[in-house]
């Protein structure tokens, strides 16, 4: 999965030199969280609503109404925001934007192409919309986890199996993190079955191979 055909590519922008207020202003208008700053049209930095929350007066302030509405003005992006954000590049992957954002706690990042121009962003949101389409999970609600020998064909003879009792796979997802020495954990999704062939399916796993639990995953429409 690429970084282009997940991230965001009409982009809200401000100028480093636009005011606080303004700032304010478009991203509660766009309702959006963070605003990449450009200048002479190139990427300088990058300004969140965390950083306009912090950089605001508290409501202890002693200032009247019109002293913060110009102190509000007068204060420009520039001056709060992260310069020389991390980018990614549209040709990298999902999953390396991913682990940017969580060793990095950004939520976050500019996506931008070989002459270093603006051409997108990518957020944490978009980043669950790929993890939820690439699981199949909307079109396949039974998902079956192993924990199989880490050894070329164990995957294989399991979907085998699957297969032979009438199951088509939508996702085969593997980690090797939570499994023991020298296996692997599996998790096979497929479309739906009617509950006895469910019933028959696990039962053979069951016999055959290291079954670890049956998902059954109903969502309800939103």
């Amino acid at each position: 999965m690429l970084v282009r055909e997940w991230m965001t590519s009409e982009l809200v922008t401000v100028d480093e030199n636009t005011s606080m207020m303004k700032a304010l202003h478009i991203m509660k208008e766009d309702r959006i969280r963070r605003l990449p700053v450009l200048h002479r049209g190139k990427l300088t930095g990058i300004i969140s609503d965390r950083d306009l929350k912090e950089a605001s007066p508290s409501k202890a302030s002693s200032l009247d109404i019109h002293e913060l509405y110009y102190l509000l003005a007068e204060i420009k992006v520039r001056e709060i925001m992260t310069k020389n954000p991390l980018t990614i590049g549209p040709d990298e992957s999902v999953e390396r934007a991913a682990v940017i954002m969580l060793e990095n706690k950004v939520s976050g990042l500019p996506v931008v192409d070989e002459h270093q121009e603006l051409i997108g962003i990518i957020t944490q949101s978009d980043v669950f919309r790929a993890f939820v389409n690439i699981t199949g999970i909307y079109r396949g609600n039974i998902q079956f986890a192993f924990q199989l020998e880490d050894r070329p064909g164990s995957i294989k003879e399991v979907a085998d199996i699957i297969r032979a009792h009438g199951g088509r796979t939508v996702s085969i997802l593997s980690s090797n993190d939570v499994a023991a020495e020298g296996y692997r954990r599996v998790y096979i999704r497929i479309m739906d079955l009617p509950a006895d062939k469910v019933k028959i399916l696990e039962e053979e796993l069951h016999q055959k191979v290291d079954l670890l639990y049956v998902a059954k995953d109903l969502l309800k429409a939103v």
